[in-house]
């Protein structure tokens, strides 16, 4: 059977949607969800354009609140917010590993559009390296 894993984050609408969609690109099999405890309104645009120059389409995600998924068991719960301000939810659900994997919050990046655009990329491709190594040392073993 193939692993239930949970990434939370505060308002689920960047680094835990963007992990999302690279596990289930690297393995179609896993069971893969993302929640936040104050979700936002949508995924954050940049978030799905800089996933999209990839060809990971995570357009049709939306931030859920971490209440829908208490009741579920999950092999891996990992948390990803990464500054120290941040509150990285508590999962009081059934767990077997809890992890974290923080990640500075790109939707906090000020300046140009493009320099706004850029540190999105660069946090997309720290969480890509992060979660392949993850994926191979932990799920792929």
């Amino acid at each position: 059977m193939k692993e239930n894993i949970l990434i939370l984050c505060t308002g689920n609408s960047c680094r835990s949607q963007m992990v999302e969609g690279f596990l289930k690109a690297f393995d179609s099999q896993l069971q893969v969800f993302s929640a936040g405890t104050k979700p936002s309104n949508q995924v954050h645009p940049l978030a799905i354009e800089t996933m999209k120059d990839l060809g990971i389409d995570i357009s049709k995600n939306h931030p859920k609140l971490v209440d829908e998924f208490i009741t579920k068991s999950f092999d891996y719960v990992i948390t990803v917010c990464g500054e120290a301000k941040e509150n990285c939810p508590i999962f009081i659900g059934e767990v077997k590993y809890r992890l974290h994997i923080g990640f500075e919050d790109p939707d906090k990046a000020i300046g140009t559009n493009t320099e706004i655009q850029a540190e999105f990329k660069r946090i997309r491709d720290q969480i890509l390296s992060d979660f392949f190594k993850f994926y191979h040392t932990q799920i792929k073993k």
